[in-house]
């Protein structure tokens, strides 16, 4: 056994964060995670064995923290390869060609989607929270409040993972896959204390409670985009129906109103006017998409910095 090898198995996980400083700090909980697990189920298999002897035992099998760290780099550089692939080089664009280009990514439409998406994610979380954080409160001088925020901390971290996750597959931003390791097994007071000590607890409740007024801009920016821009993108379909007697002359709308000799723009011109009205709103959808992308992204990272585990 070389000087240098871990001695126990929070010795271990120093070497392994050690050796992974500068990666992604959600692969790093997640090769915290793997690591811990692995090594406290091979202590537990050999009662009779120190964690010094028992590391030594699986040096062979697991591998020394550089060699894991290691391991866990190429393997999310193959996962990265897999997912985005590195696409061909493309011609200069123009600027029409970068606006209206975002109508075939779909990363657009999932950002999209994900914006519509947070108003009832936000209610969720935020009722979850705030009846979780009562009862713990009201139950905490009973016998039943103990294991109560155990198993309410751990619902807010099973929920923190799945939204990341979430947001990984549409941003592509890499978030933790893995919680954090509960560590050693230890009574129920040593773990509420640990849990009031780790900070990861109150920043995944206060991302669970910023995710409803999150939620109703998002959904507000969404449907109000979504609103005007079909309107008016469809105004020449609504007109052409009129045209054709496919709708009845008082069919609502938003900037087009039609009687039997005028619109609203100007005359017998009414297809023409439609016809801008249908560039503006396409331009509408395309900025909307654009501003979801990129919402989409910042929300991410806002995610990433409360939720993955300070100093992963």
């Amino acid at each position: 056994m070389s000087l240098n090898a871990p001695r126990s198995i929070d010795d271990y996980l120093r070497q392994l964060r050690a050796a992974l400083a500068g990666e992604d700090p959600a692969l790093v909980q997640d090769a915290l995670y793997d690591a811990e697990e692995y090594l406290r189920a091979e202590v537990a298999a050999h009662p009779g064995k120190s964690e010094a002897d028992v590391l030594e035992l699986i040096a062979s099998t697991y591998g020394a923290p550089e060699e894991v760290a290691a391991a866990y780099r190429d393997t999310e550089v193959k996962v990265k390869a897999a997912l985005n692939p590195t696409p061909r080089a493309a011609a200069p664009q123009g600027a029409l060609r970068r606006l209206f280009g975002v109508f075939m990514d779909a990363r657009a439409y999932s950002s999209l989607f994900y914006m519509l998406l947070t108003l009832a994610t936000g209610i969720v979380y935020f009722t979850i929270v705030i009846v979780g954080l009562s009862l713990s409160a009201g139950l905490a001088v009973l016998i039943i409040g103990v294991p109560f925020f155990l198993v309410f901390i751990g619902i807010t971290r099973v929920m923190a993972l799945g939204e990341g996750r979430l947001l990984e597959a549409i941003t592509g931003e890499r978030m933790p896959r893995r919680t954090v390791h509960p560590g050693e097994p230890a009574g129920w007071l040593r773990r509420i204390g640990d849990m009031l000590k780790d900070g990861r607890t109150w920043t995944t409740l206060l991302y669970l409670l910023l995710m409803l007024p999150l939620g109703i801009l998002y959904f507000t920016l969404a449907v109000t985009g979504l609103a005007v821009g079909l309107r008016l993108a469809l105004a020449p379909l609504i007109v052409l129906g009129h045209d054709l007697s496919f709708l009845p002359y008082d069919f609502p709308t938003a900037v087009i109103q039609i009687d039997d000799q005028h619109s609203s723009w100007g005359g017998p011109h009414t297809m023409i006017g439609s016809l801008f009205a249908m560039i503006a709103g396409l331009v509408i959808l395309a900025l909307l998409m654009h501003a979801a992308r990129g919402i989409a992204r910042g929300h991410a990272r806002l995610a990433k910095a409360l939720l993955v585990q300070p100093g992963a």
